[in-house]
């Protein structure tokens, strides 16, 4: 009798805890924070590693460092090691995919992005890199291919779901007879028909008007930012700004992809000192987000990578400590110091006391003269210099950190899949995602 009455007791308190959890998540939900915006930002092949040595090479904590909420798996279908189509795929879709497809799941169908899902409700949108922007990441929000070698066929389809598309990339938008990459189509011209506004160099970006811009700054991926003074560039800054500017205007809001897409190019080369300029000049560009959601109030800047390069650390070759100096005072890319050697290479001491301010020794005079290629034989001793090391000029699948501010950033915290991304920021823009439904 006892026991029963036991039983009874326990089956009520269970109950009476039930409907409690059930009424707490109604309210829950039905108080969740209402974002208007939002900003992902993205800097590709990111880690702890490349925000620690950044730490020390800025002397300060970087813009992202006070909203560290938590770390996100990276891996793909096919691979623990993904690269960006498969991880950008994941944190558009929700859907895990092989390495090389965008925008579509390993069975070959193509799913609802959550730029896709913005856009349905309205919201203006708008793509921002500095590699081509027909590249893995910002296709893999905009677009649906087998293939992230058909930039090709990405470019017209970026042109009908996004308002603003800045970076690099003009030939994939140009007819071979005006020598670009399209067979006959200019997507340029066709997108200044359809109300584009267009622009090619800073100037005229930073002079444009208007709530549609299509900036196409080079032909292929945009210059690192150590390299840039030389062209006539935008920022990553100026086009982050740029595009704020351009897609706040619509009243019901925005969704902005913007990736700093040379910390990547950085650390597949083991450019250090590159990796460092680039990760400098997308920390400007969250920091000018930030100011514009503290602002605005109703705005959710997310900051995450989609995977780790190069398998950097802080300290190496034996010694203890860093020495971000050496990497401070470097003011061009090991791509660039090799452009600037001779035939023999007999100027190699000069090149790397001008451009790294570094006095080479015999054996490493020796080791870039007789290297195969002089760009990693410089970037090594570079990295040798500044005490940073590198396991692998691929990427590794190591956990990458997120950073969130704003309305909804407290659904972030913790460990989550890239996977988990686009629901959690259509909770926070209170849109209906479908679950990445099937196109």
């Amino acid at each position: 009798m006892m026991k029963r009455k036991l039983v009874a007791t326990v089956l009520g308190m269970s109950l009476v805890f039930t409907m409690f959890n059930f009424q707490a998540g109604q309210a829950a939900s039905a108080a969740a924070p209402k974002a208007k915006n939002v900003i992902l930002m993205i800097p590709d092949g990111y880690s702890t590693d490349y925000a620690t040595n950044y730490r020390l090479y800025a002397g300060k904590h970087s813009s992202m460092d006070p909203h560290l909420v938590g770390m996100v798996k990276t891996y793909a279908a096919d691979s623990p090691l993904t690269d960006s189509a498969a991880a950008a795929t994941a944190m558009a879709t929700g859907f895990k995919t092989n390495n090389g497809m965008i925008g579509t799941t390993p069975d070959g169908k193509a799913r609802k992005t959550i730029l896709e899902a913005a856009r349905e409700q309205g919201k203006a949108t708008g793509l921002v890199a500095t590699s081509t922007i027909t590249d893995g990441t910002p296709a893999a929000f905009s677009s649906h291919i087998l293939s992230r070698a058909q930039e090709i066929e990405i470019a017209p389809q970026q042109l009908e779901r996004a308002d603003v598309i800045l970076g690099g990339g003009k030939s994939y938008f140009l007819p071979e007879s005006l020598g670009g990459k399209q067979k006959t189509r200019n997507l340029i011209e066709e997108a200044k028909q359809s109300g584009f506004n267009i622009v090619d160099n800073r100037d005229q970006l930073m002079a444009a008007k208007g709530g549609k811009l299509l900036g196409l700054f080079a032909n292929s991926e945009m210059a690192s930012e150590l390299d840039r003074e030389v062209t006539n560039e935008p920022s990553l800054r100026e086009m982050t700004g740029k595009a704020i500017e351009a897609l706040q205007t619509d009243k019901d809001g925005f969704f902005l992809l913007v990736e700093g897409s040379q910390v990547d190019s950085a650390g597949h080369y083991n450019d250090a000192a590159w990796a460092m300029k680039d990760l400098q000049a997308f920390d400007e560009a969250v920091g000018l987000a930030l100011e514009y959601a503290k602002q605005d109030g109703n705005t959710l800047v997310i900051v995450v990578s989609d995977h780790d390069t190069g398998g950097m650390s802080v300290g190496g070759y034996g010694q203890i400590g860093a020495k971000p100096e050496i990497l401070q005072r470097v003011n061009a890319s090991g791509g660039f110091m090799a452009s600037k050697l001779n035939a023999d290479r007999s100027n190699v001491k000069e090149v790397l006391r001008t451009y790294a301010s570094i006095e080479l020794t015999a054996a490493e005079e020796a080791k870039i003269k007789s290297a195969k290629e002089a760009m990693p034989a410089i970037n090594a001793v570079i990295s040798e210099h500044a005490l940073v090391g590198w396991i692998t000029y691929l990427h590794t699948g190591v956990d990458v950190p997120i950073y969130a501010f704003g309305p909804g950033s407290e659904l972030f915290r913790g460990l989550h899949d890239n996977t988990d991304l686009p629901h959690l920021i259509a909770k926070t823009l209170h849109i209906n995602f479908g679950g990445g439904a099937e196109k």
